[in-house]
């Protein structure tokens, strides 16, 4: 049985697939994580799921594609990580 997790609006992912869950404002200070998310962007991996300011994004991978996924949430890290702790 698979644990999902919520990311907001709707979107859930299996949280085997969860590579990483990085905060935002703290990440994006290095121009390496900069570098990548614009590369992730420009090569259509970003799924954003929020309207409102991005607060993290969650690197993603599935074991048989091989082909990492990042998703863009509202969310804080905190509240991601209660939730897999929860398993909801």
């Amino acid at each position: 049985m698979s644990t999902f997790l919520h990311v907001g609006n709707n979107k859930s992912i299996r949280s085997r697939d969860i590579v990483g869950i990085f905060d935002m404002d703290t990440s994006t200070v290095s121009k390496v994580t900069r570098d990548f998310l614009a590369k992730a962007q420009k090569n259509d991996m970003v799924i954003n799921v929020t309207d409102e300011i991005p607060k993290t994004y969650i690197l993603t991978c599935k074991k048989k594609e091989r082909k990492p996924k990042v998703i863009i949430s509202q969310l804080a890290v905190q509240t991601l990580n209660e939730r897999l702790k929860r398993k909801i």
